[in-house]
């Protein structure tokens, strides 16, 4: 049976935050036998494998014994999937009632359309910059890290990266958008491959933007649909919810090792060619440096 929404979640230690998130996906708008919710699990050593199918018994949940990373955790739960529609969805999430109405109907009547996501607010209501994106381009991501972008925000050549000439308010077109809400239509993430299984934690999103958009789709922001995310509650490495993190020391470390491989991973296949090749060994010093410094931060 062909479902209009299938709801995939990959699940890390983010156990209170995946109820609230299941809970606010039953107070949807959009009839229950339209969508399914699939919950599969990184092996988490909390409590998610035992809580999430005595409260959400109609939630299809798989625990995998390791932990396969983001990527592939979602290409696994994917096959599985009954949805003419795919949304990648993460735990640390709470979704309004009206949401995947809105975002359907705009997917249903433009078929260009292969990406849509909402407007993404973190918890104190700022905008998740994440989920409105240009490419990371050497020349986008050199302003970005130097400060350039924060200091002309608004302008089209130096805040690329976060494409911050845009208006927040109007529909329009981007780059990429961020996995914590993505909702992809499944036949032109078929045609794509799904997410690319080199990257673990981060990047296989941005990834997996630039190739939809390589194939000629479209990729839209609808700020007429908003959701509430905390953002790093797994990872640990976001100020704003570091008081919501159970992540320790490790974890950390990992998930910032990963934030600085998928930079390498990604300018190795998408931009190590022409005269962006003659840049490779100082943008890899750039991003050794300052992952070192970052990784610096947390062991202080």
């Amino acid at each position: 049976m062909i479902l209009k929404l299938s709801i995939i979640i990959v699940n890390f230690n983010s156990e209170k935050f995946l109820l609230e998130c299941l809970k606010s996906i039953e107070k949807s708008s959009l009839p229950m036998d339209n969508f399914e919710v699939i919950v599969i699990d990184n092996a988490s050593n909390d409590n998610s494998m035992i809580s999430v199918p005595q409260k959400f018994p109609a939630v299809k949940f798989i625990k995998l014994e390791h932990n396969i990373g983001f990527a592939r955790a979602n290409n696994l739960a994917i096959k599985k999937a009954r949805g003419e529609y795919i949304l990648i969805l993460n735990p640390d999430t709470v979704i309004p009632s009206a949401t995947f109405k809105t975002i359907l109907k705009f997917l249903d009547k433009n078929p260009q359309t292969a990406v849509v996501t909402a407007r993404l607010n973190l918890a104190d209501g700022t905008l998740d910059d994440a989920c409105h994106r240009g490419f990371p381009t050497p020349w986008n991501a050199f302003c970005y890290f130097s400060g350039f972008a924060s200091l002309f925000p608004n302008s089209r050549i130096f805040n690329g990266y976060h494409l911050g000439f845009t208006d927040l308010n109007k529909v329009h077109e981007i780059d990429s958008c961020v996995g914590a809400f993505m909702m992809v239509r499944k036949s032109a993430g078929t045609a794509c491959g799904w997410f690319d299984e080199s990257y673990f934690w981060y990047g296989e999103d941005l990834d997996f933007c630039y190739r939809v958009k390589k194939m000629g789709w479209q990729i839209i922001y609808l700020p007429q649909a908003s959701i509430t995310h905390y953002k790093g509650v797994s990872s640990g490495l976001k100020k704003h919810s570091l008081h919501l993190s159970s992540a320790d020391l490790e974890t950390k470390i990992r998930a910032t090792r990963a934030r600085f491989e998928v930079m390498r991973i990604f300018y190795h296949k998408h931009y190590q060619k022409g005269f962006y090749k003659l840049l490779t060994p100082l943008i890899f010093s750039g991003i050794k440096i300052k992952e070192w410094l970052s990784e610096r931060e947390y062991r202080d």
